[in-house]
């Protein structure tokens, strides 16, 4: 339910804590609408935000270019969850893959590791000959998915992973996919900005709704038949 007491605590910056503790307070935070960042990858403390607008995909307008479908139906890869959870996490804060700044920290890992170990973080993979091509991390509470960051190490690898998210998400009638802010990429995809007052609406109607968060497995026959008929569902409201 929304509206857990929250402790006055977590608007304030945190330097050393017991993680285990700590990420019990960072879920509060979610549940009221307020997430974790950083200044950079070599703070040690972070901060917690609660913007006046709001990025959110909606899970029934997300947008499909002919290019992106095109790779997704090539089927060339091998879309997973929660096998390498550390190396998604640890790729979307690394230079290695473009990110010259991030807000993601050790601080921000830890805990993300520790709500991981919770059953609460999850990690979406995209694998190409075995090999870790892209992947996307974020946290699950409710019928509602908080997507905090992504990496990709070959074209196109972390649209293909999102729209396996997504398309896995709305099948198991989640109701909010939250990308915290608007960014060019994830408008092209159907991201909108909302309203505080309407983000915490949706967000109370979504964590009021206790769905698990869905296996992925790209290479079962029916993922597949999921993921088709979720790009030819896009496909029909365009």
């Amino acid at each position: 339910m929304v509206g857990r007491n929250l402790s006055t605590k977590c608007l304030k910056k945190h330097k050393s804590f017991n993680v285990k503790k700590f990420a019990t307070l960072v879920i509060d935070c979610y549940y009221n609408g307020i997430f974790p960042m950083s200044h950079g990858r070599d703070e040690d403390e972070i901060y917690f935000v609660n913007p006046n607008k709001r990025g959110i995909i909606p899970l029934n307008k997300v947008h499909i270019s002919r290019s992106l479908k095109r790779s997704i139906n090539k089927q060339d890869f091998i879309i997973t969850n929660d096998k390498a959870f550390t190396r998604v996490i640890n790729s979307c804060a690394s230079q290695e893959f473009g990110r010259k700044e991030t807000w993601i920290n050790k601080t921000i890992i830890d805990l993300f590791k520790e709500l991981h170990s919770m059953g609460k973080a999850h990690s979406i993979e995209i694998w190409k000959n075995q090999s870790l091509i892209g992947g996307i991390y974020g946290l699950s509470l409710g019928s509602v998915f908080f997507a905090e960051s992504m990496f990709s190490a070959m074209q196109n690898a972390s649209k293909i992973t999102l729209i396996y998210l997504l398309a896995k998400l709305k099948h198991a009638q989640f109701k909010l996919f939250d990308i915290q802010y608007i960014t060019p990429h994830l408008s092209s995809m159907g991201g909108i900005e909302i309203s505080k007052k309407e983000y915490m609406n949706s967000l109370k109607c979504g964590l009021e709704i206790d769905n698990k968060f869905p296996k992925i497995d790209s290479s079962q026959e029916a993922d597949w038949l999921i993921i088709s008929n979720y790009l030819q569902e896009m496909r029909d409201m365009s």
